[in-house]
């Protein structure tokens, strides 16, 4: 039976093709036409694809500890999404064999009086992630192109200066590009994830977490008078996407509607991202060597 269930996962993982999730830079992006929320990459078998993500898992774990040690990169995983789109699940489900010590995760709610006091990136550029950590961004420097452009209102709070209104969400998007491009060149790499649930699977959501009593904490009025402006949400994550996926810091639109694919496609793509930075454990000099064999020596001896 393990066995079996071995070439099961062997046989997801060669049929799990994320390539399609992936945002090119300058892309003109179309959410509805291009990016089906329901997309499994061809899976169907919900336990193969649990055992996936068990490894990833585990395999995160190995990686993470890694990361630590050599203490070279960081890696900022931000997570972008409607309401009800499973943000905190993933972060639950995914990371739930990361060491705290080399994790941390900030959410980013309405803007403070301090932090409205400050440029729009202050608040994100203090919770960045340390070399050697892996840092979680639920929400983020994001919103500034998204809920504010939705909401242009909430300008009113953020005391620009006269005129800086003109051009003002192309020169964020430029302004985001060369934040993201300079993390990166010092260390901090990216993996940008835009969890896209459909209309029907967000109402069915919102009405599951009404009719469950253990769920009623997770829904706010403001969830549903923010489904009113679906459309322009639509249209605002669009562009976004299109304008700030770049070589260094590509945005993937991860398919939501299906909470298990959603998870594993997840674990895959910061497994990959892992794997792409060549983690390794430090060497020791030969003085270190030395030095430890010494000890080895001294304790053997007692």
């Amino acid at each position: 039976m393990e066995h079996a269930s071995r070439k099961k996962v062997k046989r997801a993982g060669e049929e799990l093709r994320l390539e399609t999730l992936r945002v090119p830079p300058g892309a003109t992006v179309d959410l509805e036409r291009d990016h089906d929320p329901a997309f499994t990459a061809g899976l169907r078998d919900k336990g193969a694809a649990a055992a996936r993500l068990a490894r990833n898992v585990a395999r995160l774990a190995e990686d993470q500890e890694r990361l630590y040690a050599q203490d070279v990169h960081a890696l900022l995983i931000v997570i972008q999404a409607l309401d009800a789109a499973g943000k905190d699940g993933v972060i639950e489900h995914v990371m739930s064999g990361i060491n705290p010590l080399g994790c941390q995760v900030t959410s980013f709610k309405t803007p403070s009086a301090e932090e409205l006091d400050h440029d729009y990136l202050w608040r994100c550029s203090k919770a960045l992630p340390a070399r050697g950590m892996l840092g979680i961004f639920n929400r983020s420097y994001y919103e500034e192109v998204l809920v504010v452009r939705v909401h242009p209102e909430y300008l009113e709070r953020q005391k620009l200066p006269a005129g800086a209104r003109k051009g003002l969400w192309q020169r964020r998007y430029r302004e985001i590009n060369a934040f993201e491009r300079y993390l990166v060149d010092n260390g901090i790499h990216l993996l940008k994830l835009f969890l896209n649930v459909s209309r029907a699977e967000q109402r069915r959501r919102f009405l599951e977490r009404i009719d469950r009593v253990e769920k009623n904490w997770k829904f706010a009025t403001a969830d549903v008078q923010e489904r009113a402006h679906w459309d322009d949400y639509q249209r605002a994550y669009a562009e976004c996407l299109g304008r700030t996926s770049t070589r260094w810091a590509p945005w993937y639109v991860v398919p939501a509607d299906k909470k298990w694919f959603t998870r594993l496609a997840v674990s895959e793509l910061i497994v990959r991202q892992l794997v792409a930075l060549k983690l390794d454990y430090p060497k020791a000099s030969p003085e270190r060597r030395r030095e430890l064999a010494a000890m080895r020596a001294q304790l053997e001896g007692e």
